[in-house]
């Protein structure tokens, strides 16, 4: 499912979760995920890496059990789509957290 990649399917799913449903820009989600303190002025404005799970999510090579958002979907609607489905797959005690934090258990699940 997840392949060789330098991130968790939990940060994934959080990062997922914060650009498609809590609508956190895309530097904003980087500083969030990312460990890098130092990022060169290309990276300061986006992050490359959440588009391109965003495009492997909508292409099926990633959380493909996550309902299909459709092929007219954005990037941000196919991340948000799976980062619902990963929090309604959460365990039930983390309800109370939000859906971002949610989501992230729901992929750590999934892995």
């Amino acid at each position: 499912m997840l392949g060789l990649r330098v991130y968790s399917a939990a940060a994934i799913g959080f990062a997922l979760a914060l650009w498609g449903l809590a609508l956190a820009t895309a530097a904003e989600v980087r500083r969030r995920v990312g460990p890098a303190k130092i990022l060169g002025d290309s990276a300061v404005a986006g992050w490359a890496t959440l588009r391109r799970w965003a495009r492997d999510v909508a292409q099926r090579r990633l959380f493909s059990d996550a309902p299909d958002p459709g092929p007219a979907a954005s990037l941000r609607k196919s991340a948000a789509a799976v980062a619902a489905s990963l929090a309604a797959s959460a365990d039930p005690a983390t309800r109370a957290l939000p859906i971002e934090q949610r989501a992230f258990f729901g992929a750590a699940h999934a892995a």
